[in-house]
């Protein structure tokens, strides 16, 4: 088995992640939850073997809102998700409710589910540092993070115990004839090499809609642009032992009466005082004396084509980190000296309903692992079974078809398209 990579394995969107899991996936039917479910078992069993090297936590995913009308959708949702096995929700609306913390460390933490906290005073006992005018947020349980570099790296040590060889190179085409795979040519810098070979394999990421059109097949996919910040958070506004912290409602950006009249003055800065999307989210990243935050907001999600590198943008700190102020008020001491962030990035390539494509593809011997927009580190483990699967002609889990590309010659999918709902997904 080979294995093609352009540049070093990681290197071109799974390494700017956010490393984050989560069985918290609302959605129309189970396919979703069981696929991560499946998942976070298999990181778990690594983490196990491994003596934890990929540092995985379950430190778990906080939703905020100050909008009232939200919490009816939260627990819509969260009902939903229970029904669907991503486990029960708790309720506390009050502040004598039994509501348990997440332990900084470690992942064998059984609380599975969500926790919906109501209580005001509850919400500031546990977590004081978001905004006041929190009215409620929703703990998601089996979520947390891990180390992307570390778990890739581990999986690569394995695939080479069991013979897999990497090839430093870039897939430049696929020979077909009698509609099925023959050979594969590989540009690389000492010249070209071409492999016999029955499978293929588009594990492309970004580049999965190019590679498949070397066979001949239109992936119903496009690509998003999504960039990360991280600073320095020395004034410990974020305790280092928070979880993925999430901010669900719409934003304006926190401006002074005096910044907001210059900005007020030009068309080009006017549509800084717009309302902004919900989703802007963050977490502590590091251990012992790391004081990093990280920080995502994607504000600009409409589709573009790959290109790298990636164009820098010039605002994307600034906004992402005065959203973000808007749930965590203590930030704002950064807006008038702000620290000096990193910003990188990626593209998450995605299908309409934001699910992943895992299957064979009407050309015999050619298969696709792809659309993992936003959770293909935490889905890899699942994502490489399930292919593994359809290769080697296994038996398939449940949740199989849900990922197929003949779904959407499905009439009844079809129809659910028309009505699919994004159940909170960042």
């Amino acid at each position: 088995m080979v294995l093609v990579e352009q540049s070093d394995p990681f290197a071109l969107t799974s390494d700017k992640s956010t490393e984050a899991y989560r069985n918290w996936w609302p959605g129309p039917d189970a396919a979703m939850i069981a696929f991560m479910n499946r998942s976070i078992d298999l990181l778990e069993e690594i983490a196990h073997e491994s003596s934890n090297r990929i540092n995985l936590n379950r430190r778990g995913y906080l939703y905020a809102t100050a909008d009232e009308a939200r919490i009816p959708m939260l627990v819509e949702a969260a009902e939903g998700a229970a029904k669907k096995g991503a486990g029960e929700l708790r309720v506390h609306a009050s502040s004598t409710s039994n509501y348990q913390p997440s332990p900084a460390l470690g992942f064998d933490f059984n609380l599975g589910g969500a926790d919906l906290i109501t209580d005001p005073s509850l919400i500031r006992q546990h977590f004081p540092y978001l905004a006041p005018y929190t009215l409620a947020v929703l703990h998601a349980r089996r979520a947390g993070w891990f180390s992307a570099q570390q778990l890739g790296m581990y999986l690569l040590e394995k695939a080479r115990q069991y013979g897999v060889r990497l090839v430093r190179g870039q897939v430049v085409g696929v020979e077909t004839t009698g509609g099925r795979v023959r050979s594969v040519q590989i540009k690389h810098e000492e010249g070209s090499m071409q492999i016999e070979t029955s499978v293929f394999v588009n594990a492309a990421g970004p580049m999965q809609k190019q590679v498949g059109q070397m066979l001949g097949v239109a992936l119903p996919v496009f690509a998003e642009q999504h960039l990360k910040m991280s600073f320095s958070e020395s004034l410990g506004v974020v305790p280092r032992e928070a979880p993925m912290l999430i901010w669900m409602d719409e934003v304006e950006l926190p401006w002074s009466p005096e910044e907001r009249e210059l900005l007020a003055e030009e068309e080009s800065t006017r549509w800084l005082l717009q309302k902004f999307p919900s989703g802007v989210h963050c977490r502590p990243d590091g251990h012992g004396d790391s004081t990093t935050l990280i920080v995502l907001y994607n504000h600009h999600t409409q589709p573009v084509a790959p290109t790298f590198p990636l164009a820098p943008d010039p605002h994307y700190a600034e906004i992402a980190l005065r959203c973000l102020s808007v749930m965590l008020p203590g930030l704002r001491q950064y807006l008038e000296k702000p620290p000096r962030p990193f910003v990188d990035g990626g593209y998450y390539l995605k299908t309409q309903e934001n699910r992943p494509l895992i299957g064979p593809l009407p050309v015999e011997g050619a298969y696709l692992i792809g659309a993992l927009s936003g959770f293909g580190v935490m889905a890899a483990c699942a994502a490489g079974e399930l292919l593994a699967a359809h290769v080697t002609g296994a038996e398939l889990p449940s949740y199989a078809p849900a990922f197929h590309l003949a779904r959407y010659q499905d009439p009844a999918y079809q129809k659910l398209l028309q009505n699919w709902s994004d159940g909170a997904q960042l």
